[in-house]
């Protein structure tokens, strides 16, 4: 399945981590707080737990959202959609 994760994470050691964990767990960098790629339920299940451990649950906020490959097709992209110098060409693929 295709996992978006968004985040706001005030503390810098903990955002810095989970963009970490994220791209350990093969995710993309398309903006500065959000990652997306292809995981298995498994995987997106042990990086929430990951990323539990470094989270404020009473400041933070993280978003993780499935999706299949039809859904992600149907994704409007407005203006500047992804940071051109983050985003690769695995992610432009996703989309096309």
């Amino acid at each position: 399945m295709i996992i978006w994760v968004l985040y706001d994470i005030q503390n810098d050691r903990s955002r810095t981590k989970v963009a970490k964990l994220c791209k350990q767990a093969g995710l993309y960098r398309v903006q500065f707080s959000v990652f997306l790629g292809s995981l298995n339920a498994h995987e997106k299940d042990t990086l929430r737990l990951q990323i539990e451990d470094y989270i404020d649950e009473e400041i933070d906020k993280v978003y993780i959202f499935p999706m299949n490959k039809a859904e992600l097709q149907q994704t409007e992209l407005l203006g500047q959609a992804f940071d051109k110098d983050l985003v690769s060409d695995e992610v432009r693929a996703l989309f096309f």
